[in-house]
C-alpha cells in the first residue's frame, strides 16, 4: 500500500497534521510508539491554549486523539526506526514492517534530557521522574526535589507542592527563568525553598532506593538534601535519530524546516517541537501541523 502521507508522532503537531490530511481525503496514517499526546499528556495544567481556559494536559491530549479517531484516522502503534528514500517514495521501517508513502511529516517532539550524574540511571523511574502528573501522587506527604528553573520545572514544582510536605527547587542559574506568573505562584507556596546557582553532584541511595542528593553551589560548597523523590526538568532532546541519514537536522538534532515546514528533502516535512523554532508551545505545534499538511498538498499535486 502506498500512503499519501505518513505522520510520525501523535502529539499536537502530528494529530493536527493528520486531521487536516484526513479532511483533504488523503490516505494517511500516524505512527505512535508510546502514548498519544506526546509531552502534552504529561503536563499538569495548560492555561494558554486558546478556548480551553484551564485544562489538564492529559485531558487536552485525549480530546485531540479522540478527534483523530472520530475522523477514522489510522494510528499505527509501532516505532519508526528509519526513513529512507526510494526515488520520490519515502520508505519507513519499523521492527516488524515496511511502509511506503509519497510524503512524510516528522512530528516526534522531544524526550527529557538527563543530568548524567552518579546513580541517576539506577534510580530512573524508581525515585527519579520526569513527569510530575504521572508520579507526583506517589510522593504525597513526602519530600521532593525539583531540578530546573524554566516553565516546566516551576509549574510542576507548584503542583508537587500541593502534594508533598516540602519541595526544594535546585536551579543552576541565579534566578528562575519561567513566566512571571508561574514564578509568583511557586514563590507564594510556604513549603517550597530554592537553591540557586547550584547543580546536582550525585544522587544518594540505599537498598530501598533514593534518599536524596548532594548539590554544589558556585563557591564549591556541598549540601546534602534528603528527599524521597526527584523530578528533573533540565531541557529536552529531539527525537530524530531515525532521520539522521537524511541530513535534515542541525548539530543539536533539531530538524531544520522553513516557514512551510519543508525540509531540504522534497516531500519530507517536520512540525512541532522537533524543529528549530523560537517558541515551543501547544498552540505553535498545532499551527505547524496545519501548515505542514497544507503545503504538502501542493507537493502531492506534482508527485510522480
Amino acid at each position: 500500500m502506498l500512503y499519501d502521507v505518513l505522520i510520525i508522532g501523535t502529539g499536537p503537531a502530528g494529530i493536527t497534521a493528520g486531521i487536516y490530511a484526513k479532511r483533504a481525503n488523503l490516505k494517511v496514517a500516524m505512527f505512535e510508539k508510546d502514548t498519544p499526546g506526546g509531552q502534552l499528556s504529561k503536563y499538569n495544567e495548560i492555561e494558554n491554549y486558546t478556548g480551553a481556559k484551564k485544562v489538564a494536559g492529559y485531558e487536552l491530549a485525549t480530546m485531540m486523539i479522540d478527534h483523530a479517531y472520530e475522523l477514522g484516522i489510522e494510528v499505527i502503534y509501532d516505532e519508526v526506526l528509519s526513513v529512507e528514500l526510494d526515488g520520490n517514495t519515502k520508505v519507513l521501517k519499523t521492527p516488524s514492517k515496511t511502509y511506503k508513502a509519497k510524503a512524510v511529516i516528522v512530528a516526534t517532539g522531544n524526550v527529557p534530557r538527563r543530568l548524567g550524574v552518579e546513580n541517576e540511571d539506577a534510580l530512573a523511574m524508581n525515585g527519579i521522574s520526569w513527569c510530575a502528573i504521572c508520579d507526583g501522587p506517589l510522593y504525597k506527604d513526602r519530600k521532593v526535589i525539583v531540578i530546573g528553573g524554566g516553565n516546566s520545572a516551576v509549574e510542576e514544582a507548584a503542583y508537587l507542592a500541593t502534594l508533598a510536605t516540602h519541595v526544594t527547587v535546585v536551579q543552576n542559574l541565579d534566578d528562575l527563568t519561567a513566566d512571571p506568573k508561574a514564578q509568583d505562584i511557586l514563590r507564594a507556596m510556604k513549603n517550597v525553598e530554592f537553591r540557586y546557582g547550584s547543580v546536582v553532584k550525585k544522587f544518594l541511595m540505599d537498598e530501598k532506593g533514593l534518599t536524596g542528593a548532594i548539590i554544589t553551589n558556585k563557591k564549591g560548597e556541598e549540601e546534602e538534601i534528603l528527599a524521597d523523590g526527584v523530578f528533573e526538568y533540565v531541557g529536552l532532546i529531539p527525537v530524530t535519530t531515525f532521520v539522521k541519514n537524511l541530513g535534515i537536522t542541525n548539530k543539536y538534532g533539531f530538524i531544520e524546516a522553513n516557514e512551510k515546514m519543508e525540509t531540504k528533502v522534497p516531500g519530507v516535512y517536520a512540525a512541532g517541537d522537533v524543529i528549530v523554532k523560537q517558541i515551543r508551545q501547544v498552540v505553535t505545534a498545532t499551527a505547524d501541523g496545519a501548515i505542514a499538511t497544507q503545503n504538502l498538498l501542493h507537493y502531492l499535486e506534482t508527485w510522480e
